[in-house]
């Protein structure tokens, strides 16, 4: 017995060191340079999901629908698609007209965490959740997206 104990024992502690998925991670935090116009742009490692936060207020060339902040996320592959979250709504877009993800260089590396204005939004392997404080969100993944 006492040979067995040691043996889950060793085997808990290697799962946890070795993030085995048993112990829960805290995420790092990310920071992301506003632009001049005020607006972050982010990109997941897959370079297929792209977010911009814009400021409330908007920028001198865009105003969001409801007057921001905004955080609009847009998915390339397999099908475009666009999701917008703000202080007071989640909205889905099948027909994007605008078309241009995913082009920038601040990647938002997977284990980590993003926040900003009302906003925040956890990187995984399995895709991205973008949430507010109140719970409101969504996750947008290859396979699927889902508004909460």
């Amino acid at each position: 017995m006492k040979t067995f104990l040691t043996g889950l024992t060793s085997c808990l502690f290697m799962l946890a060191a070795n993030g085995g998925g048993v112990f829960a991670q805290t995420p790092q935090p990310a920071k992301f340079a506003a632009q001049a116009n005020g607006q972050i742009v982010f990109v997941m490692p897959s370079k297929t999901i792209e977010c911009t936060y814009t400021p409330k207020g908007g920028t001198p060339v865009y105003t969001p629908f409801d007057g921001g902040p905004e955080l609009s996320c847009d998915r390339s592959e397999p099908k475009y698609v666009r999701v917008v979250l703000t202080p007071k709504n989640v909205r889905r877009f099948n027909n994007v007209g605008d078309q241009s993800c995913c082009g920038v260089d601040n990647v938002f590396a997977h284990g980590s965490r993003w926040s900003q204005g009302p906003f925040t939004c956890d990187s995984a392997v399995a895709g991205l959740t973008c949430k507010r404080a109140d719970g409101k969100g969504f996750f947008m993944g290859r396979a699927d997206i889902k508004l909460q």
